[in-house]
């Protein structure tokens, strides 16, 4: 498959670093989908992972006879890693609960979370000082950003918390992550 490597040893640590770079990416990305409960994304990117994973290594132990093969795969792996996330990061797939506590009218927060397309819950808490609102919102992780810009705006004092949901049914969601006029979701 690779017998240009033989005139060009130099190749075989690059091949190797970016082929370890490609696999563990999808490594991280089918990690979250298998977390997220994807059936159909999970086993079809762990297809593509173990067959990179597959020619990467058969060429480390047919081609590899020095150090710098061996490091181009250390190395590869560790950019994989910071690869994957950075992707993952980008893709924002799924969806995230904020928790938001605050001391001012939560019903504005849900007025103004509504406007951006957000659908939200709000209940009324005792803090240790004082009564809060509390203001509950799933959102899709692309929109995380835009929702934490609101309630710095509206509260720059404001206590969140932030989860990752595995599964949601139905609710009210934004259209998009620049939001748009809210549907009810599945």
């Amino acid at each position: 498959m690779f017998e240009f490597i033989d005139s060009y040893p130099w190749l075989m640590p690059v091949i190797i670093f970016f082929g370890r770079i490609c696999d563990v990416t999808l490594g991280t990305l089918r990690i979250i989908f298998v977390s997220k409960g994807e059936k159909t994304k999970a086993p079809i990117v762990g297809f593509f992972e173990v067959f990179i994973w597959v020619v990467v290594i058969s060429q480390i132990f047919s081609h590899a006879t020095n150090i710098i093969a061996y490091l181009a795969y250390a190395a590869g792996y560790a950019t994989g890693n910071f690869v994957g996330i950075l992707v993952e990061n980008k893709i924002g797939f799924g969806y995230l609960s904020f928790r938001i506590y605050t001391k001012k009218d939560g019903a504005e927060l849900i007025r103004i979370l509504h406007n951006n397309g957000f659908g939200s819950t709000r209940i009324t808490g005792q803090g240790a000082i004082t009564e809060v609102s509390i203001i509950e919102t799933v959102i899709r992780r692309k929109a995380e950003k835009k929702v934490i810009e609101i309630i710095k705006d509206f509260d720059p004092d404001t206590f969140y918390l932030i989860d990752d949901i595995r599964t949601k049914q139905k609710g009210v969601f934004a259209l998009s992550s620049s939001a748009g006029a809210p549907r009810l979701g599945k």
